[in-house]
């Protein structure tokens, strides 16, 4: 995640956390007429027009943060990064990872995106910068260490588009997270997205395991 990624991301969260605070009422009507949390996150998101990120920052807000004094300190950072920030998340929508799944490779459906990923990159799959062997050999080994729970590989998909790859190796008790992102859905937001929504995938499949990410190199 790049750190122009991570302060579009904090404008966001800051912005839904003031619009929220502003409308607190209408906010607090939507979250207590929720079924559960993730119906409120959408509710609230939907009331604002906001990301799926601002309101689950305004479903975790703490008490403290209606004083008068972290208001301001909020409108404060927001109009920091409105001037650092040359470009908003609504240029980038991709970076809050609303419209994309992450899906694990299909060793036949996605060689053509791991052929596309290897002729730009010339290094196997692995993490080990080795060159790049033979692409189904490749695969094949891959495949093999997902079976052997030694790596993950999952798929980037926006609206039935592969957008690109998050590649999780363990090696020596961490997992060495990669993103690669296709040349053609670069600078959209799509690296900080993967990574995101990864996180707990990686999680849930190495749990207590330290994650070292190398995005967006892969």
């Amino acid at each position: 995640m790049t750190d122009l990624d991570l302060a579009t991301a904090r404008r966001d969260i800051t912005d839904a956390l003031l619009t929220a605070l502003e409308r607190r009422h209408e906010v607090l009507d939507a979250i207590v007429d929720a079924e559960n949390r993730d119906e409120a996150v959408a509710s609230v998101a939907t009331l604002l027009d906001k990301s799926t990120l601002g309101a689950e920052a305004i479903l975790g807000m703490s008490f403290y943060q209606l004083t008068k004094d972290e208001r301001r300190k909020n409108q404060a950072e927001l109009d920091d990064l409105n001037n650092a920030l040359t470009f908003t998340l609504a240029e980038r929508p991709a970076s809050s990872g609303d419209s994309l799944e992450l899906r694990p490779f299909d060793p036949s459906a996605d060689a053509d995106l791991f052929r596309t990923r290897t002729e730009e990159l010339k290094v196997a799959g692995d993490g080990s910068g080795s060159p790049a062997g033979d692409i189904a050999d490749e695969i094949a080994k891959a495949t093999e260490r997902v079976d052997n729970e030694d790596a993950v590989w999952l798929v980037g998909v926006d609206g039935g588009t592969k957008v690109g790859f998050v590649f999780g190796e363990l090696t020596g008790g961490e997992v060495d997270v990669r993103i690669w992102i296709h040349p053609d859905q670069r600078k959209k937001g799509y690296g900080t997205a993967c990574l995101r929504k990864s996180r707990s995938e990686m999680a849930a499949l190495f749990p207590g395991v330290h994650m070292v990410v190398r995005a967006p190199s892969a």
